[in-house]
């Protein structure tokens, strides 16, 4: 009986070793060695065009992305992305700017810090990057952080190093949210003035940020021009009917070229500070002794006469859907032109197409806000001390983990790690190299050593502001 149960394990070990034979005997399937093919492995990835650059591979591509993550069978649209490449065994970088994706290459600050590879991602809805028909429904900061979740799992067994996530303004905000709802994804989050209006109601951080930014003579010198716009409303306008006219600029929208009017002189102290330096005020015109057309010359350079024409709003109408839905704006008094103003600080509403309906969202800022103060782990939050973006800001509180908050002295809305007092610089250099898994081994013993591992390059490192003009983050 011994002998035969023998011969029945013999013969079905050799069955099941000859059922092994095919598999080790085929030949797998080699995995591709230039970058780019192993890209385009990626299932719904595909190439718009490669880019060279010095040191680099810049890739423009667009990856298949379902319209709605709960339901992945009802639609997919196609969303760009960048990829700069420099090594499979650097770190990589997450990126958005919360807007469109840039298709020159570039790198943010983090990205320098760690020397490694750079994935940038346009938000949903931002054309080309928007599902047709658009389901607007679809556009939330759930369903735009799973798509950073996606991309970064289909590129993670490429990218097998760590990764940051990062971004600045609406891109802060995301890289923010991204972590909120995917807190496994990242290994560490570096968001650049981001602002978080858990009380889209209560804005009185905004009016005392603006009864205390700056110089007193700056102030009353800005609050002159913006509230002479205004006393000039008749001539200027005239000039403003004639410079729409002659851009083919209309109206629908917003309703009136007065209400466009009004909206852009009420954004001018506010767009002052967010891209420009004290230092720039001496530019600002005398109120009493400027000519009309000067007026009209120094409000477009600050605020753009564009901003809220059809052809202003139609890019941003992404951004003002989800001010009006989740995010939040600002509005603030402005007593000093309170009794010229017809309008004061249009709401959202205003700048979204009717056939686009919109519901607000009282609960999705202090959700993430909650989540934050209690909750965050090894992310970095950097401001500028004179952005007004900067007045309702992210602060985690007890519970959390190796998270901080920096204020950047004198800086705009273009504040980064590199404008911080010295000590601050060096330990938010320290914690990026340390999230990213490169620190050297001096900084680890010492953070005041720490500082960014690629030389600066002056294409690839711009970090001026982009300026949006209108009231956007």
């Amino acid at each position: 009986m011994r002998k035969a149960l023998r011969w029945v394990l013999s013969l079905a070990v050799l069955i099941g070793a000859a059922g092994t034979v095919p598999a080790a005997t085929a030949a797998a399937k080699p995995e591709p060695d230039d970058i780019k093919d192993r890209l385009l492995a990626v299932k719904g990835m595909s190439l718009v065009e490669e880019k060279p650059y010095d040191g680099y591979r810049y890739f423009v591509l667009n990856y298949t992305q379902p319209v709605d993550h709960r339901h992945p069978s009802k639609g997919t649209f196609k969303q760009r992305i960048t990829v700069l490449h420099k090594d499979t065994n650097r770190p990589s970088v997450f990126f958005t700017s919360g807007y469109n994706v840039s298709t020159t290459p570039s790198r943010s600050e983090p990205t320098q810090i760690v020397d490694g590879n750079q994935v940038s991602m346009e938000y949903r809805f931002f054309t080309p990057s928007r599902p047709k028909p658009a389901d607007w429904s679809k556009l939330d900061i759930w369903q735009a952080a799973s798509d950073q979740h996606r991309i970064y799992k289909a590129l993670k067994p490429i990218y097998g190093k760590n990764w940051l996530a990062t971004g600045g303004s609406k891109g802060g905000m995301t890289a923010t949210y991204f972590e909120r709802f995917y807190p496994k994804d990242m290994d560490g989050v570096v968001a650049y003035v981001a602002p978080n209006d858990v009380k889209n109601d209560e804005d009185s951080r905004y009016d005392e940020f603006f009864e205390k930014v700056g110089t007193k003579k700056c102030r009353d010198r800005l609050n002159a021009v913006q509230r002479e716009a205004l006393v000039r409303r008749e001539p200027l306008e005239k000039l403003y009917a004639a410079y729409a006219e002659k851009n083919k600029y209309t109206f629908k929208t917003i309703g009136t070229l007065d209400k466009a009017f009004e909206g852009v002189v009420l954004d001018l102290v506010w767009g002052f500070w967010q891209y420009s330096l004290l230092s720039d005020c001496d530019q600002a015109p005398d109120a009493k002794t400027v000519t009309d057309q000067a007026l009209f010359d120094y409000i477009d350079e600050v605020g753009g006469w564009s901003s809220y024409s059809d052809q202003g709003l139609e890019p941003y109408t992404p951004y003002y859907y989800q001010a009006g839905t989740q995010l939040g704006s600002p509005d603030i008094k402005l007593p000093h032109v309170a009794d010229l103003s017809r309008y004061g600080y249009q709401p959202p509403r205003n700048f979204v197409p009717r056939d686009i309906p919109m519901k607000f969202d009282r609960t999705a800022m202090s959700k993430v806000d909650n989540w934050v103060r209690h909750k965050a782990r090894s992310m970095m939050w950097v401001y500028g001390e004179n952005d007004p973006w900067g007045s309702e800001r992210f602060r985690p509180g007890h519970g959390t983990k190796d998270t901080y908050v920096f204020t950047a002295p004198g800086a705009n809305h273009g504040a980064n790690v590199a404008g911080l007092v010295a000590d601050e610089k060096a330990k938010a250099t320290a914690r990026i190299l340390d999230w990213a898994g490169v620190a050297p081994s001096a900084v680890e013993k010492d953070p005041k050593k720490a500082k960014p591992l690629a030389r600066y390059d002056a294409e690839l490192d711009r970090h001026e502001v982009e300026q949006h003009h209108g009231l956007r983050p």
